[in-house]
């Protein structure tokens, strides 16, 4: 089990990027987690699922959708606001 928080920049929000992510993450299935619009402009995303399901994730949010731009994916290392939601199991939402 893989448990990541990435932040995502470029041009990001106002594109459909959250919707894109819930929609990627029910394709590839076996994702927990959430997306969130960040008051920087970027997207913060928690991803847990199996090793694979993440990796093919990141390489999803890479490409984000079509008419977005996806500048810089980072891994955020240590604590992340305790506004955000927990992770519900087998529930991938927008927050």
């Amino acid at each position: 089990m893989r448990d990541v928080v990435v932040r995502v920049s470029g041009r990001v929000q106002g594109v459909g990027y959250r919707r894109f992510a819930v929609a990627k993450a029910k394709e590839i299935g076996g994702l927990s987690g959430w997306v969130h619009n960040d008051y920087d402009g970027s997207v913060l995303l928690r991803l847990q699922g199996e090793e694979s399901a993440v990796d093919e994730m990141l390489q999803a949010c890479q490409k984000g959708p079509l008419w977005g731009r996806v500048d810089k994916l980072e891994f955020v290392v240590g604590r992340i606001s305790s506004f955000l939601p927990e992770v519900e199991y087998g529930v991938f939402k927008r927050v």
